[in-house]
């Protein structure tokens, strides 16, 4: 079920997802209100579970990870003990961004940052030796073209 929120609500939102660390009295103005109604929205909206956790934004090329690779993962075991395997193997890899379980031919996709090829190939084998994948196709991105955290509003 999702929250009610008003435009001003939105307003703070988007605030908040162009920049975090914005102080109170900046996203105020910026929305046209006051410090303290802006803060007991946002504690409203925390408390409703519209806002998770803040974070922030960091350069993988920078960081020195510059192969960003979407796997796509076929399985023949739909069980919910090889789930929980494989569950557990994605959440204690860092270098998976994103997981998704897909509905189609694909039965997940999986966004891996690594430095080069040669550390995916160190993933990819650790992954195969910890859970029992039909098939594996790893796609490289050779352009980010777009890429945001920012939900529409």
């Amino acid at each position: 079920m999702s929250a009610t929120i008003d435009r001003l609500d939105r307003k703070i939102l988007g605030e908040l997802q162009r920049d975090a660390s914005q102080s109170l009295d900046e996203i105020a103005r910026k929305v046209g209100s006051s410090k303290t109604p802006v803060w007991n929205r946002i504690r409203k909206l925390r408390a409703a579970g519209v806002i998770g956790r803040t974070t922030v934004l960091l350069d993988a090329a920078a960081l020195g990870l510059e192969a960003c690779f979407f796997v796509l993962i076929r399985t023949s075991e739909h069980e919910a003990r090889w789930q929980a395997r494989f569950l557990k193997a994605l959440q204690a890899r860092p270098e998976v961004l994103e997981a998704h379980r897909l509905a189609g031919d694909i039965d997940y996709v999986l966004k891996v940052r690594v430095a080069n090829a040669r550390a995916y190939d160190a993933f990819y084998q650790a992954l195969i030796s910890d859970v029992r994948i039909h098939n594996v196709t790893a796609l490289l991105s050779m352009e980010e073209i777009k890429s945001t955290t920012m939900l529409p509003l």
